[in-house]
């Protein structure tokens, strides 16, 4: 029987995490594959790891959490991965602004070998993603830049639901070295210089406000685009 990871970097989360852990839970109990829910709490300073913990000993059996003293999601992301044991690795996002129902339109491409399938907020306009027009304008504008430097014919690369075969999320994110929000930009670059194959799929996002995501994010990963790129140009990854 499969087995699924499903990582959820939280940072000062313990007003949200609760409800989405059962949720998560409440779906995955009812699916035919085996699962693990991995919280890495991204170093906060409420009681989200205590939220975390209460659930894991009570109502959702199949929760652990880990602590990250690295600040940043793509380091929380990490450490999930390098504890997940599931033949299927995911993350999604704290907010479960993208239910994780939405995996169901993931396992077709990941059954037939796809390595990585990623989320695409965009892609079917019928329901595009609810969130700030501001947000929005922002997200549409840094993809666009994002596929002219670094990763061509992927229109949306910050969503946070995406999913990968055991190998490929193992390998990958071993070199993972940006920490903070432009970690999907390098995971996905190094997806594609590893030589994997890569699947977009339509999901539905919905914000329900309290973001936890500061204002500086943009411009740090505006930054860091360009420090994944000379880090390809110079082999830093020596791969």
């Amino acid at each position: 029987m499969k087995k699924l990871s499903v990582i959820i970097p939280a940072y000062n989360e313990e007003k949200r995490i609760e409800k989405t852990l059962l949720d998560t839970d409440a779906y995955l109990e009812k699916q035919n594959y085996d699962y693990e829910i991995i919280v890495v709490d991204n170093n906060s300073h409420d009681r989200t790891s205590e939220v975390v913990k209460r659930l894991g000993s009570t109502t959702v059996q199949n929760a652990k959490v880990l602590l990250q003293t690295i600040q940043g999601k793509g380091a929380a992301v990490k450490l999930g991965v390098s504890e997940a044991q599931g033949e299927y690795i995911m993350f999604m996002d704290a907010d479960n602004a993208t239910p994780i129902s939405q995996i169901e339109k993931f396992w077709p491409d990941l059954e037939a070998g796809t390595d990585i399938v990623i989320g695409d907020r965009y892609m079917d306009e019928s329901h595009k993603a609810k969130q700030p027009l501001l947000r929005t304008i922002l997200s549409r504008g840094s993809n666009m830049l994002i596929q002219i430097v670094l990763i061509p014919h992927i229109h949306d690369t910050q969503a946070g639901f995406k999913a990968f075969r055991n190998e490929a999320a193992k390998n990958i994110f071993k070199h993972i070295s940006i920490y903070g929000w432009a970690f999907d930009m390098e995971l996905l670059a190094l997806g594609l210089k590893l030589g994997y194959s890569i699947k977009t799929v339509s999901i539905i996002r919905e914000e329900h406000g309290g973001s936890t995501v500061p204002p500086t994010a943009f411009i740090q990963a505006l930054r860091d685009l360009f420090v994944i790129k000379w880090r390809l140009i110079t082999n830093f990854y020596k791969i």
